[in-house]
């Protein structure tokens, strides 16, 4: 299979320079089969966010190959892309040499090629390129795309004056550091006001001393969900909660909407039609989220991995129990267990364990709209912030599309 030559060049033809050239990759570029003969060399990562990294830094849990012979010898200045994520961005020009899988494409510059490694890594790794690359990958589902080495070998190219690429690379070197340094200082930003909000949540209850009353003392209704709800998913109908909708700092339902529509004769999703001020408790995965029912979230239903807790209102209120359940010694109840094991589950006899506070209602109620207002200021600042943060990273995605394509004149240093 090959592309035509012009899909690109007319894609790109208001943008690109006249005085750069059109090429294709195989111009450019030949690929390596070399390999490794004892698997000795640095083992590298290929990731659509950091590109060619040694996988020594990275946090990986997936289990190591025992054996690295083998795996394809890649050479500083070599282009490496994982043939099934390429759709991603899942590649880049290796700053270092090493090795990777053999399922990997490597591709070593031909000599005296027009090829400047850290232009063509913001190149190949820009949204367009990879959305091209994304057109001509092949497979049946989405996240099994390949793209093949005939097919990328036959992309089209283009190919600025050899010493305007380094421009435009050191250029973009300049202009994404600080953008990445300012998304940092943001994140770090976030952290502290995550803190600060964990902090004002635990202080809001220290007062109160240890929890010394076990929950089922004001428990009137306490169950799961049922299994075999997906026979009833919908486009409309009543809610259904699935544990994605638990939130995992605060109490408020959220996320995507599963609808369900019942026949009448199914009469078991009764049992768990929520109310508010429902307490829910992940059970299965995500231990320690909770919510309370409120909004258009009352008449809802639960999945099996759900608990559902109907508390004495008269005695406690929900709200304040499920801010208890943030706290840091909330949080651990419902991480680990009674032998200080860690939990993979909870059982529904394990919510009836679990220790509150106590303290007189109104007290109660002051303490919960307290946190509700202070944590949503928090969460808007939190939520502020990242949306900055999502915006500088559009800002540097479109400022690498800009200068790759020659939208923006750097010739000189400028």
């Amino acid at each position: 299979m090959t592309q035509s030559r012009f899909d690109l060049e007319q894609a790109w033809a208001s943008n690109v320079p006249s005085h750069w050239r059109w090429s294709r990759n195989k111009e450019l570029l030949a690929e390596s089969l070399s390999v490794s003969l004892d698997g000795s060399e640095e083992l590298l990562s290929v990731s659509h966010l950091t590109g060619i990294t040694p996988k020594s830094e990275k946090n990986v849990t997936m289990t190591a190959a025992e054996n690295l012979d083998g795996y394809r010898l890649v050479d500083n200045g070599d282009l490496v892309i994982n043939t099934m994520w390429a759709w991603m961005g899942a590649l880049g020009v290796s700053k270092q040499a090493g090795i990777v899988s053999p399922a990997y494409g490597v591709y070593s510059p031909r000599p005296n090629a027009p090829f400047d490694p850290g232009f063509y890594d913001y190149l190949y790794r820009s949204n367009p390129y990879v959305m091209e690359m994304t057109r001509l990958s092949r497979g049946i589902w989405s996240s099994r795309l390949r793209l093949y080495p005939n097919v990328f070998l036959s992309m089209a190219i283009p190919v600025p004056p050899l010493e305007e690429q380094r421009d435009i690379a050191n250029y973009l070197d300049r202009e994404t550091a600080r953008i990445e340094t300012l998304i940092e200082e943001q994140q770090r930003l976030i952290e502290m006001l995550r803190e600060r909000r964990q902090a004002i949540i635990d202080v809001a209850f220290s007062v109160l001393g240890e929890p010394c009353v076990q929950l089922r003392r004001y428990t009137k209704f306490l169950t799961s969900g049922s299994r075999g709800w997906a026979d009833y998913y919908a486009d409309e109908g009543e809610r259904f909660v699935r544990i994605g909708n638990l939130p995992r700092a605060s109490l408020d339902l959220r996320g995507d909407v599963q609808f369900v529509d019942l026949p009448a004769t199914v009469t078991e999703g009764s049992r768990t039609m929520l109310e508010a001020g429902d307490l829910l408790f992940s059970i299965t995965a995500y231990l320690g989220s909770v919510a309370v029912v409120g909004g258009d979230w009352v008449g809802a239903y639960v999945s099996q991995h759900v608990a559902l807790c109907r508390l004495e209102s008269e005695h406690v209120d929900s709200r304040f129990i499920g801010w208890f359940m943030v706290t840091t010694t909330g949080q651990n109840q419902l991480k680990m267990g009674a032998a200080g094991g860690a939990k993979m589950q909870l059982a529904l006899d394990d919510i009836r364990g679990l220790r509150v506070p106590l303290a007189p209602i109104n007290e109660q109620r002051n303490i919960a709209a307290s946190l509700d207002e202070q944590t949503a200021k928090i969460d808007t600042l939190i939520e502020e912030t990242e949306r900055f943060i999502e915006l500088s990273r559009e800002r540097r995605s479109a400022l690498i599309t800009a200068a790759v394509t020659g939208q923006i004149d750097v010739r000189g240093g400028a």
